[in-house]
């Protein structure tokens, strides 16, 4: 016990402590106390987060990128800020992304040797099943009626066998060819389940923060020589990736009637369910993956290339391979409706300001955010309505507040972001700038890429910072500073006053996999705050378990706060935000 409060004090002291740090020469700018106080009284106890979770995920539900349902939230979200007296509030394109997908009705059940539900859920972008009527019996008297019925639409059931397929060499191939027209084909092995002893939920420890914060800048780690890190290992999992592209090209043209996967993780009727697999040739090297030009499930032209496609729950998925291997003959009856939308192909991102109120620095920016996309087969609860919501009520605070920012205040509600960080990468290409040549905005090498250069866009100048929330409904920690040592002595006065809620932590580290790259890899301030995990990688993120359910309110306050003060003492600042040199 005193060894763990005695690592809480050191972290206290080291980290968020206010001291006589100065930043650029001057000291540290903070919000009066009074001001800090009302942002926490308004955010903790007058918070209408919880009621912008609930419109986003129980009302409208998943926002798959270009569906009607994102379309409909990026309506909603402006028109709320907007009736909080927020302006300039519209909707923002890029693109062209591809086409929408909407589900319009599923069923999946075991209906031989007896009949049994599975808990299931279509890939999106996945093709219906399509099975044509029947032709008409003749008639016995050769006559044709003056006015012949016309022809029923296709069926979107399908009854039919069950076939494991295990293929992994050409001999396997071929052992299948002409065996698979009109079933119902089972892609993946079984996947162990073992008990859970030690819970789903999590938060961080004073472990695990204080390595955070003894964790040096990246741009000092030493990487390994030669320009080929993990190079097998990559290898590796570039071959897995092949060989899944080549089994899917191989059940098209065997006339498939659906492929079924079983889900990566999970249990208890956990599903993690993203996009559906689009056939392509098979390149001789794999490592031609990064160089060649694939078609994704959303554009038009690949609905020709995927066969319809469901991921199975993992007791269910395993039961049907067991009963197979057994002998059981298995047959399975399965409803897959699904719309494509053509209509506009170009994606939108939900953006609303908050104008500045000085005369020199009301043309500066300061940006909040998050994604408002999500996958399909949950609300998008944690991944990411959290964020959005969290940023909506971050900005609601201020203005509710009649707070004066100098600068004015941005908020971007992205797309995209699940299929490659599509909505924010063009918006800042679109605002501030792009990097041409390089490592792509995951930081992954690209073959034969020119030399890495920064092109400026009109407001490069103009941006002080970015803030991001995209790791679920875990309460504000602390900050990924993303190497940036010159933001430490700021953030870790903000910090303070938030010690009590929980806030204590500041990192060298960098986090990836979200928003807040977009700007960073262009040299410009952009920051996701740190966050307990709870839930997201064991239950939510990209499940059907990713609900409103799941979200915990209290976290959601506090992170509202937090992110509130941020955004108000940056848009408060006499100078912009430094910024790290560009590596």
């Amino acid at each position: 016990m005193f060894r763990r409060k005695f690592i809480s004090a050191l972290l206290l002291a080291a980290f968020v402590l206010p001291t006589a740090a100065l930043a650029r020469g001057g000291a540290v700018y903070q919000a009066p106390k009074e001001t800090i106080d009302k942002i926490k009284e308004e955010g903790m106890k007058n918070s209408q987060v919880m009621e912008t979770l609930s419109y986003l995920t129980n009302v409208i539900g998943g926002r798959l990128t270009n569906s009607p349902n994102m379309k409909r939230a990026n309506e909603w979200t402006r028109d709320q800020m907007t009736k909080w007296g927020m302006q300039n509030a519209h909707l923002e394109s890029w693109g062209p992304f591809g086409r929408g997908w909407e589900l319009k009705r599923f069923s999946a059940q075991v209906s031989a040797p007896y009949s049994f539900p599975l808990i299931a859920y279509p890939k999106a972008w996945s093709p219906g099943i399509a099975v044509a009527p029947p032709a008409p019996a003749p008639d016995p008297k050769g006559k044709k009626s003056k006015m012949d019925a016309p022809t029923p639409p296709p069926s979107t059931v399908v009854t039919s066998d069950v076939v494991l397929f295990d293929a992994k060499t050409e001999a396997d191939y071929a052992k299948y060819k002409g065996q698979l027209k009109g079933k119902i084909v089972l892609m993946s092995d079984v996947r162990e389940i073992k008990a859970d002893f030690d819970g789903y939920g999590t938060r961080l420890g004073d472990k695990e923060l204080l390595a955070m914060a003894n964790a040096p800048d990246p741009a000092s780690v030493q990487r390994p020589t030669g320009g080929q890190p993990n190079m097998a290992a990559m290898q590796s999992r570039l071959e897995r990736f092949m060989n899944g592209i080549k089994r899917t090209k191989f059940l098209i043209e065997e006339g498939a009637a659906l492929v079924v996967d079983n889900s990566g993780n999970g249990s208890g009727g956990t599903i993690f369910v993203s996009a559906a697999s689009v056939a392509a040739d098979v390149p001789a090297n794999p490592m031609d993956f990064f160089t060649q030009k694939r078609l994704q499930p959303w554009d038009k032209e690949a609905e020709s290339k995927m066969v319809p496609q469901m991921t199975v729950a993992t007791e269910d998925y395993n039961r049907l391979v067991r009963m197979i291997q057994a002998g059981e003959k298995v047959q399975m009856t399965v409803d897959l409706a699904v719309q494509y939308h053509d209509e506009d192909t170009m994606a939108y991102n939900t953006v609303a300001e908050i104008p500045g109120t000085d005369p020199t620095l009301k043309e500066e920016l300061v940006m909040l955010g998050g994604h408002m996309d999500s996958w399909h087969s949950g609300t998008g609860a944690t991944d990411n309505a959290a964020g959005v919501a969290v940023a909506m009520e971050a900005a609601r605070i201020i203005q509710t507040l009649g707070l004066k920012p100098r600068r004015t205040i941005r908020v971007a509600l992205w797309s995209g972001e699940e299929q490659g960080l599509f909505g924010s990468s063009n918006y800042v290409k679109q605002h501030f700038g792009e990097m041409i040549g390089g490592p792509n905005i995951f930081g992954i090498p690209q073959p034969n890429a020119p030399k890495p250069e920064l092109k400026k866009g009109a407001d490069y100048d103009k941006l002080s910072a970015y803030y991001n929330l995209d790791n679920g409904t875990g309460k504000i920690r602390g900050v990924y500073t993303q190497g940036n040592s010159e933001v430490w002595p700021i953030f870790r006065a903000w910090l303070a006053p938030f010690a009590d809620l929980g806030a204590t932590t500041l990192t060298m580290q960098n986090t990836g996999g979200t928003d807040h790259l977009s700007f960073d890899r262009i040299g410009l301030p952009g920051f996701q705050f740190i966050q307990d995990e709870i839930e997201y990688d064991t239950r939510t993120h990209h499940s059907n378990q990713d609900v409103y359910d799941r979200i915990q309110p209290d976290d959601m306050k506090q992170a509202a706060t937090i992110m509130a003060a941020f955004v108000y003492q940056t848009a408060m600042m006499d100078e912009k935000m430094p910024r790290k040199a560009m590596r």
